[in-house]
């Protein structure tokens, strides 16, 4: 498994992308996920790229933003555009979006393939500079449960489309993470891992708080210190080619939860290596 590190971790701390990448180097982590408003701020300076953080033996596996999926059409294709050109100025394979901004009940038919249809223009953007275009699983999106993400999923029909599996999100909606993997498994491209200390401190993920600087941090735990049982489910995953995750960490402490994190992975896929032999 190749994990990265978010750096909307990092959205109130004044922390500068060098220090990042030195830091993801000197922890065995394999790449920096990139937050959309922090590769938009960096424009200007473009010798930040792909290439020079290759040379920390880091790459950007995502580039993660929002897309809209409602306006005017020609707005719609232009930031799409835009996202993917700064895809590739990183080397990024990928660009995460949402589907729409309401939950798969609360959206009408017509509101729906309005924004199916946005989703699937994307998709053909995306394609068109070589990337794939994730939607993450999300509540108040339409991929806010398995059935509803299995028809967008149909209803795009785009082979650029696929998913970002946050597995906690996954669980909020009421699916089980590895049954319901099992079932999308052909589409999920990457994974988002965090944990929450009770189903009842879920609300502490909602955007509003995450993305204010004096937002709670109360119920946000370590990987493996909350209600779901990442061992179990990163088991057949660790030692599987190609998959790739970030660990997304949104509380305090990012450097000390963050590196403990990796280490407990990187423990786990070791076990797993040994108990394979063995058998």
């Amino acid at each position: 498994m190749k994990l990265a590190l978010c750096t909307i971790t990092f959205r109130h701390q004044l922390i500068s992308l060098a220090e990042l990448a030195i830091w993801a180097q000197a922890n065995q982590f394999q790449g920096i996920e990139l937050w959309g408003v922090h590769a938009r701020n960096l424009a200007d300076q473009p010798h930040y790229n792909g290439d020079w953080l290759a040379a920390f033996g880091l790459e950007v596996p995502m580039l993660s933003d929002y897309l809209p999926t409602e306006g005017p059409a020609r707005a719609i294709r232009q930031q799409a555009q835009s996202l993917c050109a700064l895809a590739r100025h990183w080397r990024a394979p990928r660009i995460r979006t949402f589907a729409g901004r309401q939950g798969s009940r609360d959206t009408s038919p017509a509101e729906r393939a309005v924004i199916v249809a946005s989703l699937r223009e994307q998709s053909i953007i995306a394609a068109d500079h070589g990337l794939a275009l994730l939607v993450e699983t999300h509540p108040g999106t339409l991929a806010d449960g398995g059935e509803s993400t299995l028809r967008l999923l149909e209803e795009v029909d785009h082979p650029a489309f696929r998913l970002n599996f946050d597995t906690l999100h996954v669980w909020e909606g009421g699916d089980d993470p590895q049954a319901l993997l099992r079932r999308l498994r052909p589409h999920v491209d990457y994974f988002h891992l965090k944990n929450v200390r009770s189903r009842g401190e879920l609300a502490v993920f909602n955007p509003a708080n995450v993305y204010a600087a004096a937002g709670s941090r109360e119920g946000m735990v370590p990987l493996f210190e909350g209600q779901l049982d990442y061992r179990a489910f990163l088991a057949p995953l660790l030692e599987e080619p190609g998959v790739a995750a970030s660990l997304e960490w949104f509380g305090h402490d990012s450097f000390e939860v963050l590196r403990r994190d990796r280490r407990v992975i990187a423990g786990l896929a070791r076990q797993t290596r040994s108990l394979a032999a063995c058998g």
